[in-house]
């Protein structure tokens, strides 16, 4: 039975890179809200639980909490930042509102290093974020750590194996972070390990089989992202008959990028259906400047091809797409859905609409997990490495209508400013870099002539998860390759200019 520590989410910033973290110990984790039932709990049979902080104070009216009797199922819990604060709450502890806040780097004193900071230095720097403190332990804990300003930074009960720290281990300012976490998943939870890319993969073929059955047909849609490719391998692995890939080519792809798909996914014996449909696109989006509508389109007419080709194939019981785990806790966290999803997903109302069952072989993984089961199975690096693409394409890197002559001119713009970050050496430490053809056009001077021409807006950034982002620091004499080529080389275009925002406030699309 595959060992699980749950993570009750109280609202951290750091919920999931506590997750995160423990996965790479190869343990694997999972996020729950806050207000999963004891019921649920056991049902999991977790071998540990973190309590993770969170942006509320227990004395508000409103805090969020959990059953007492979770804390004493009879295995090891360890509360962090809030989590700490809640447990001593609710055990007869007391906990104050400090007169002194702690936000950044704090220096924690070990007073005790075992269990969770054996073979841990007795002084060493960690990262706080809170306003309440500890003040007085409940009955049967003491302190095995403070700071300056927390008397209480770290505290235990022995006999119920119940742990809290006021720092943050999982965050990288945190020394011996890791081996804190580590400490708690083995030392005192007593896991073994052993999840990794490989066993997932061989987890999930097998669950895979068990579902679709020895009849039934799968249907994918592939992008050519990272997503839907190694959900398309998983499934091929689990039944290699019976998959059917439908690659919809919208035309409003990069460069060769169509070309590229179809033959990466041949080459790994993919049944793949490529649909040519860039001019029934194009049409739809004929005279739409609105980036939502144009979202709203391109999201409908995907749709309509992808049903008319499923409908081709008899015996289509299972739908399979690129879920992720990230989608998943948005669904049930502690903060609620986001405010806004995106309008378009290449695959957004397809299970409705079809009448299938849905077959989401990633949606237990973070994006970097799914690149390293991508390498399991084979997936090509320029498949694997690939900067995220949205689902409407180059549609909303045109800001205004979108047209044929357009798309040429972004496209070539596109792929200069990618050959040029490859040729530099530095495309992988990039999360995403693209350029958008702005609706304006400025004066300049080629030869002896003025011109009056499109500009080029590059576009790069740096991030963990996309959720934010800061514009990347590309080298100026790249920069200026990369510009002096464009004016060059893209007919119609006179000036490039770099975007330096952050997000947020900025997004990392224009549209």
């Amino acid at each position: 039975m595959r060992e699980t520590i749950l993570v009750l989410d109280f609202g951290s910033q750091y919920t999931q890179l506590i997750a995160r973290r423990i996965r790479e110990l190869g343990v694997y984790s999972e996020i729950r809200p806050f207000n999963t039932s004891l019921e649920n709990i056991l049902k999991a049979s977790p071998k540990a639980i973190i309590l993770s902080g969170g942006p509320a104070s227990v004395w508000d009216e409103d805090a969020p909490s959990i059953n007492p009797e979770i804390l004493f199922i009879g295995i090891p819990v360890l509360g962090i930042c809030y989590g700490m604060q809640l447990i001593a709450h609710i055990l007869g502890g007391e906990v104050e509102h400090s007169s002194r806040r702690e936000f950044g780097p704090a220096e924690l004193e070990v007073k005790d290093n075992s269990d969770i900071f054996s073979g841990i230095p007795l002084k060493i720097k960690v990262w706080m974020s809170h306003g309440d403190r500890v003040l007085r332990l409940p009955q049967g804990f003491v302190s095995i750590a403070c700071s300056e300003n927390s008397p209480v930074a770290a505290m235990r009960d022995e006999r119920h194996l119940i742990f809290g720290t006021q720092f943050h281990p999982e965050v990288i300012h945190t020394e011996f972070g890791k081996e804190i976490l580590s400490n708690f998943v083995f030392k005192v939870a007593g896991c073994r390990g052993g999840w990794t890319a490989r066993s997932f993969v061989e987890g999930v073929i097998r669950d895979i089989r068990e579902r679709v059955g020895k009849s039934s047909k799968v249907i994918c849609a592939l992008s050519g992202g990272v997503d839907s490719a190694v959900t398309a391998l998983i499934v091929q692995r689990a039944i290699p008959d019976r998959l059917y890939c439908i690659f919809v080519d919208t035309g409003l792809l990069r460069l060769n990028e169509a070309k590229q798909v179809v033959e990466t996914f041949r080459n790994l014996d993919l049944n793949l259906i490529h649909v040519d449909a860039g001019s029934r696109f194009l049409r739809r989006l004929q005279g739409v400047e609105d980036p939502e509508l144009k979202r709203k389109i391109i999201g409908e007419e995907f749709i309509r091809v992808f049903e008319e080709e499923a409908s081709r194939i008899e015996g289509v019981e299972f739908l399979a797409q690129g879920t992720l785990y990230p989608d998943v806790i948005e669904s049930v966290s502690v903060k609620g859905p986001s405010a806004k999803i995106k309008t378009h997903h290449n695959v957004g109302g397809l299970p409705e609409r079809m009448n299938l069952k849905l077959i989401e072989p990633l949606r237990e993984l973070f994006k970097d997990e799914v690149r390293e089961v991508g390498r399991e199975l084979g997936l090509p690096s320029e498949i694997l490495e690939r900067h995220p693409f949205p689902g409407p394409g180059l549609a909303i890197r045109i800001i205004g209508e979108v047209t044929k002559e357009k798309l040429d001119t972004l496209r070539l713009a596109d792929f200069i400013f990618i050959e040029e970050i490859k040729k530099a050496g530095i495309y992988n430490e990039i999360w995403q870099a693209f350029c958008v053809l702005l609706p304006v056009k400025t004066v300049g001077v080629m030869g002896d002539e003025r011109t009056y021409e499109n500009v080029i807006a590059l576009r790069a950034v740096t991030s963990v998860d996309g959720m934010t982002a800061s514009w990347s620091r590309i080298p100026y004499e790249v920069l200026e390759r990369v510009s002096v080529r464009i004016i060059n080389e893209v007919k119609g275009v006179n000036r490039v200019v770099y975007d330096i925002s952050t997000k947020p406030p900025s997004t990392i699309e224009w549209e």
